[in-house]
């Protein structure tokens, strides 16, 4: 935090409180009702617990009555905190970490369009980085473009062909997305294939167990979220 931020004490404690909230909630839609997305250069375990603390997170701040953020105040988080990443970014404008990270702010806080724009300048200097390419296919998936995303997660496939999380996330679209059953399957088959060791290979048996369930449903009928 920059002085100048330190010095609107008011405003900044406010959103102090408001980021806490925002980002267990966010957690909870992403890991939830979004389908257990795990980011590009995330591990399985950390994701999880991720979701595990917003959820207490999330309920604590219910039972003391908390308001959900509106989507002005979530961009109002996401502009304050990206403000000093930005200010860095225009003195180094080929920086491919800080357009990263600069995009992993406006994902966190739900302002994916602004996000893919991050991501798409950092895959411009760097069109191998297959996590932020995973991150930016994500961010299109939360847009409704699902068939960019799978369009994306198979790019980011293309420079490593066994990435783990890229898999996880392009077999979850395929099946919520596409509800093309054998195709998700088969995704997740190989990522536990070819990453035998995945720390979350049990939550990968239990996604392609419940998409099995919708094996008798045309395929491009999109599929309702994960409860």
């Amino acid at each position: 935090m920059t002085d100048t931020n330190r010095a609107t004490s008011t405003s900044t404690e406010q959103w102090t409180s408001v980021q806490a909230y925002v980002l267990a909630v966010i957690c909870l839609l992403v890991g939830i009702a979004g389908g257990w997305f795990i980011r590009g250069s995330q591990s399985p375990a950390a994701a999880t617990a991720e979701t595990a603390s917003a959820s207490a997170a999330a309920a604590g701040n219910a039972n003391a009555g908390a308001q959900a953020p509106t989507p002005a105040e979530m961009q109002k988080m996401a502009e304050t905190q990206a403000g000093p990443l930005i200010e860095k970014l225009k003195a180094d404008p080929a920086n491919t970490g800080l357009l990263e990270n600069i995009g992993n702010v406006y994902y966190d806080a739900q302002q994916y369009p602004t996000a893919i724009d991050y991501y798409q300048r950092a895959l411009k200097l760097e069109p191998a980085n297959a996590s932020v390419r995973t991150d930016m296919a994500t961010a299109y998936w939360y847009t409704g473009n699902a068939d960019t995303a799978i369009a994306e997660f198979q790019k980011s496939l293309s420079y490593e062909p066994n990435k783990a999380n890229t898999l996880f996330n392009l077999g979850i679209v395929e099946w919520q997305g596409k509800m093309d059953i054998d195709k998700a399957v088969a995704t997740w088959q190989k990522l536990l294939d070819t990453n035998p060791n995945y720390e979350a290979k049990d939550k990968v048996l239990a996604l392609m167990a419940q998409a099995k369930k919708h094996s008798g449903v045309k395929p491009g009928t999109p599929a309702k979220p994960l409860p």
